[in-house]
């Protein structure tokens, strides 16, 4: 059954989500600022509009992928915004990652003006959602999560409700400490690879299925040794997302010492320029920033 599904926010994330929506043959409508980015997705067969109102009145779901609070309550809520559109009982399902608190409030806000809400912040990049593969932690009511895997079975294979609204962006805090523990791991131990004179590239292929294994260790090692910087995410989203874990841990008084550090080495290279730069650029922090190799 064909879907009608409103995207609001096409960037590298929301992008990708549009293109398999659309592989998949769901009826998509979007809406962002950058008409660059909606005219990418127009060529894959969505439908502009030219309002984040628009879109939802035109939509029976409708998706939110978005860098902070602040930009996502005024593409709901602002002028011209999704509420301003949307049928009654619509389901907004966030894909953004954002503050756990400011999603609350979000769904608070939605819930006055006779919306619905999910917060589903994803894991697994831009590669994943191309083969529908994404990981979803989700936060809301049980039926709403229900519903929305109506339009989130499309592009992901692992979609788990975490609690009520808020909670999948918790996980997601979680996710991000995990992973980034796990990139600086791994680009660490690259570098003493390359130093001691051990091809990198075998290392994955020696340690699979062992406990050292992991997504990040098969796909970034040989990236890591042969310093290709595709980007399929931004140092820089690691740093909000490491910001927000440790906001969050410091109301809940939990000590993350390895996070801090994980964090520091992630701001020091977005001081450094690097911050646009996919997260293979880490190993700039062992063998010394080089600009040139980002021109």
């Amino acid at each position: 059954m064909t879907i009608k599904i409103a995207l609001i926010g096409c960037g590298a994330m929301g992008g990708a989500i549009g293109a398999r929506l659309i592989a998949t043959g769901q009826t998509l409508t979007v809406f962002d600022l950058n008409a660059d980015a909606v005219q990418s997705r127009v060529d894959k067969g969505a439908i502009a509009a030219d309002s984040a109102a628009a879109a939802a009145a035109a939509s029976d779901y409708v998706i939110t992928s978005l860098n902070a609070p602040h930009i996502v309550k005024a593409a709901v809520f602002g002028h011209g915004g999704v509420a301003a559109g949307a049928k009654p009982g619509t389901l907004i399902i966030d894909m953004s990652s954002i503050d756990p608190g400011a999603t609350r409030e979000l769904a608070e806000m939605a819930t006055a003006q006779g919306l619905r809400w999910v917060d589903s912040p994803l894991s697994g990049g831009a590669p994943k959602a191309a083969t529908g593969e994404l990981t979803l932690m989700c936060g809301g009511t049980i039926a709403d999560v229900d519903d929305a895997k109506t339009v989130l079975a499309h592009v992901a294979s692992n979609i788990t409700r975490m609690g009520d609204h808020g909670a999948g962006q918790t996980t997601k805090l979680i996710n991000q400490v995990l992973c980034g523990l796990n990139f600086m791991a791994v680009a660490e131990a690259t570098q003493l690879a390359l130093d001691a004179g051990v091809d990198a590239a075998m290392i994955p292929i020696a340690l699979k299925g062992g406990r050292a294994d992991s997504a990040i260790l098969q796909e970034y090692m040989p990236r890591f040794a042969t310093k290709d910087y595709r980007r399929t995410g931004r140092i820089d989203n690691m740093v909000k997302d490491l910001n927000g874990a440790q906001d969050l841990a410091r109301r809940t008084n939990t000590s993350m010492p390895m996070t801090a550090l994980c964090n520091e080495i992630h701001r020091m290279l977005t001081a450094a320029g690097l911050g646009g730069e996919d997260q293979a650029a880490l190993m700039e922090y062992f063998q010394g920033p080089n600009q040139d190799a980002f021109k």
